[in-house]
């Protein structure tokens, strides 16, 4: 009987351990922590109406995340995101009320935004420059072909089919098709970069570019081909965004890169590359929409959000410097 408990207790304290030695465990505890503060601070936290509506504000600016985390880990970054969510959205939405089916809209919606990330991706990797200075120029004319394209006038797509509506209002058993996806797109490429062969060359190239080249691998088609791969998850919530809303706006997705980079970077991605999860990207994530919802809840002024997300950024990155000078 002894041993079966001391059994036990080994157990428990093992699996403790393993916990507290994943970097996604502080994370895990600050977000119940302000989840167990907030539920005595409003009842109307812990409800489900709650629950599903900070869901549904994350889940599809999550697929975004996804991508971020892929580009940060490789050692780029990509500031146009939210101009190519947008893109997809006017793009599809015009060929629309041009004649053209939605699904068929939304393709080419979703490949004109990987063709973006070809043309960054080519910037890069051909003629040399950075990810910040390339995705900073892209984000600038994707944003004005955005304008050019509705002439600045948000585009009414309140004629979509029903069917194709739900990709972004409908349900499943009461859980929305916007989550359902936003799981299966995490759970996918969260398998892929734990378990893919392919995907271990990101972390290779982004933790030494140099040695990853002597070792055989083509990182400069890495790059490549994660700088498409953000841009193509972009669009691919373009898509969804215009699903769910029935409307393209040329202005939406201003200032999306600052939530997309805040959750990946509060989620241990490194800027410097070569470390990072989508697990602990979409926890950041959550910790975003916990804090919005918090604010919101306590009444406290919309001016205040972006400042508290910006000083959070700002204690995540300077965490994130100092624990790489202490491993240097």
């Amino acid at each position: 009987m002894h041993a079966e408990i001391k059994v036990a207790d080994a157990s428990r304290r093992a699996s403790f351990a393993r916990f507290a030695s994943m970097r996604e465990a502080g994370l895990i505890v600050i977000i119940l922590a302000l989840c167990i503060a907030m539920s005595l601070a409003s009842p109307h936290f812990l409800t489900w109406g709650n629950f599903r509506a900070m869901l549904m504000s994350f889940s599809i600016e999550g697929i975004v995340v996804v991508g971020m985390t892929i580009l940060l880990i490789v050692g780029g970054i990509d500031l146009s995101v939210g101009s190519v969510v947008c893109f997809s959205m006017v793009v599809s939405g015009a060929l629309f009320l041009a004649g053209l089916d939605p699904w068929t809209a939304s393709l080419i919606g979703i490949a004109v935004s990987a063709l973006i990330g070809a043309v960054m991706g080519f910037f890069v990797t051909v003629v040399g420059l950075n990810h910040f200075i390339t995705s900073l120029a892209a984000m600038v004319i994707v944003r004005g072909l955005c304008l050019v394209i509705t002439k600045g006038t948000p585009l009414s797509l309140f004629t979509l089919p029903p069917e194709f509506k739900a990709i972004g209002q409908g349900n499943l058993q009461g859980v929305p098709y916007v989550i359902i996806i936003f799981v299966v797109v995490v759970a996918i490429f969260d398998f892929l970069l734990r378990r893919a062969t392919a995907f271990r060359k990101v972390f290779y190239t982004g933790s030494n570019e140099k040695a990853a080249q002597f070792s055989g691998i083509k990182t400069n088609q890495v790059k490549f081909w994660v700088t498409v791969l953000c841009a193509t998850l972009s669009g691919f919530a373009g898509v969804i965004y215009m699903a769910r809303f029935g409307a393209a706006t040329p202005t939406f997705g201003a200032g999306m890169e600052l939530n997309v980079i805040a959750a990946a970077v509060i989620g241990g991605a490194s800027l410097k590359g070569g470390s990072g999860t989508i697990f602990g990207a979409i926890l950041g994530m959550a910790l975003l929409s916990v804090v919005t919802s918090s604010l919101i809840l306590l009444d406290i002024s919309v001016y205040w959000q972006d400042m508290i997300k910006g000083c959070i950024l700002l204690a995540a990155v300077s965490a994130d410097h100092f624990l790489h000078r202490k491993k240097s």
